[in-house]
């Protein structure tokens, strides 16, 4: 046989294998790694404090760690549609988790080297607004008006829905209105343009509190002249069929979408969501070249969106186009501590500018309970910072695809994972350097900076050195919270090292030999 006149191998232990691998190391992997042999040939490395103390000097700024997280995504352009709320209506509660996720995932794409497009895709046309218009021209209050209009607009839609029931006279009367609309009365459309302009002002003032801007705010009307092309071009490659006069999409081959065909025509010859969803793709690939399309929309439209993202990847390939990445990224509700919807007590949805405005106050009557020697103003601007910063922070901490409870003592709190713990850390890293008149990052404080010594230091660089990792598992699946957890981790990390390290002395022989002849502090060990 072939076989038998192969050589013997000879006989050789894992162990000594993994001896003579360890033997072949080169001299930088031993300079940078504790290198073990364990049990049967078990290789081990651990970085030594100075390839920790390397990596640290390397990306000690955010330029440098976003330089080296550039490379992930660089040449893609991805649109983030989020928010969406609609026009001449409050946002409420309903409308958070959107615009605080998608924020959020902005920021990651951006830091990883995308090319990031936000587009506020705003419910500004339809039905709606042929009964608000109605409203408007009978019922508006000017004073009102002028002193909060979203709020002026939301009672005329709610006395334009009352007002005409299905079958009603009043209701034909609205659908001529909406006509005169979509035909460009000059009267209509100045009173839709005027909608548009208020609600975006109002919008802008929840933005602002999350530290959210667009840079389009593209609505449903943008699209109007765009969707007979839609038709036309899925008529023509054979997806859309007529259907008891609507113009529909079926897919045969899927289990539900055989029979549970996508309406881009209504039968009475109007557009709805899937037209403009359609057409706005088309808008995004040609005109933006973009390469991922992000919809941050919660996981009740996941249905939709399946069914959309098919029928736009037929209609692509058949018409040889490039098809963006579509993908819809879901999540959950916010519930009550009832484990029910949020609700006001009238039933109502929480409105987000009164839901901000209660964190606040929340806020400042801790921040004044812990510092009531600060200024009011101060204490005002503290409580801004950490009322906000806890209503995002407990939305991004949770798995997105999950509902979650909104507990405010829970949320406004410094202990466990919340956004006042993470915060106060911060405050903390600060205090050491404002107190001894130290710039982080500047040459005269770095030149103090050695490799770490103890094991609460080398703790603390070991887990500073993986937050490329938490970066990157948080973009890649696109869920913040695995970067909140990373930083909930980091920030216990350090009060331990806080807690068991002297991090400034008057004594240069009781610190760190590599931090001996750092200034010393006026009279305190660690700050309070």
């Amino acid at each position: 046989m072939a076989s038998s006149l192969m050589p013997a191998r000879p006989k050789v232990s894992p162990r000594a294998v993994a001896d003579a691998l360890v033997a072949a190391l080169s001299a930088d992997v031993r300079a940078a790694c504790e290198v073990t042999v364990a049990g049967p040939g078990f290789i081990n490395f651990t970085l030594k404090p100075v390839a920790l103390f390397a990596w640290l000097r390397a990306f000690s700024s955010p330029e440098a760690l976003a330089a080296g997280a550039a490379g992930a995504r660089t040449g893609q352009t991805c649109v983030v549609d989020y928010s969406s709320p609609n026009t001449a209506k409050q946002m409420h509660v309903g409308h958070l988790r959107s615009a605080v996720i998608g924020e959020a995932i902005c920021r990651l794409l951006a830091f990883n080297g995308a090319m990031v497009i936000r587009d506020n895709h705003l419910g500004d046309w339809g039905t709606q607004f042929g009964k608000l218009i109605y409203a408007y021209k009978r019922w508006v209050n000017p004073d009102a008006l002028a002193a909060d209009a979203i709020e002026e607009l939301e009672r005329l839609y709610k006395l334009a829905n009352a007002a005409t029931p299905d079958g009603s006279p009043e209701l034909e009367e609205a659908r001529r209105e909406l006509v005169k609309l979509q035909r460009s009365d000059p009267e209509n459309v100045a009173l839709w343009q005027k909608f548009t302009e208020v609600s975006l002002r109002a919008f802008q003032q929840i933005y602002d509190q999350l530290g959210i801007r667009f840079d389009h705010n593209l609505g449903e009307s943008f699209y109007n002249d765009k969707v007979p092309a839609v038709y036309q071009e899925l008529a023509a490659a054979g997806l859309a069929v007529e259907s008891d006069g609507a113009l529909v999409v079926f897919h045969p081959e899927h289990p539900r979408f055989k029979t549970q065909p996508l309406i881009v025509r209504k039968s009475d010859g109007a557009a709805n969501y899937a037209t403009t969803d359609l057409a706005t793709i088309r808008y995004r690939a040609d005109h933006f070249h973009a390469t991922g399309i992000f919809y941050i929309v919660d996981k009740r439209q996941s249905d939709h969106f399946e069914q959309l993202f098919l029928t736009a990847q037929k209609w692509f390939r058949q018409a040889g186009r490039p098809l963006p990445q579509l993908t819809h990224v879901d999540f959950g509700s916010v519930l009550g501590e009832n484990g029910r919807a949020l609700k006001t007590r009238s039933g109502e949805n929480v409105r987000l500018k009164d839901l901000l405005a209660e964190a606040a106050e929340r806020a400042y009557a801790l921040v004044s309970e812990k510092s009531p020697e600060f200024p009011e103003s101060e204490r005002r601007a503290i409580a801004a910072v950490v009322g906000i910063g806890s209503v995002q922070y407990a939305d991004l901490a949770q798995n997105r695809s999950s509902d979650y409870v909104f507990a405010w003592d829970k949320m406004i709190s410094l202990e466990g994972n919340t956004a006042a713990y993470l915060l106060y850390a911060v405050a903390r890293i600060h205090s050491i350097f404002r107190k001894n008149s130290l710039t982080p990052g500047a040459p005269d404080t770095e030149r103090y900076a050695g490799p770490p010594e103890t094991a609460a230091e080398i703790a603390l660089a070991r887990k500073l050195v993986k937050f490329p990792d938490a970066v990157r598992q948080a973009t890649e699946s696109l869920r913040p919270h695995f970067l909140c957890l990373y930083l909930y981790e980091l920030a216990g990390i350090f009060s331990s090292f806080y807690t068991a390290d002297k991090v400034l002395v008057d004594d240069p022989a009781s610190a760190p030999a590599a931090s001996s002849s750092a200034p010393a502090a006026s009279s305190y060990l660690r700050p309070a």
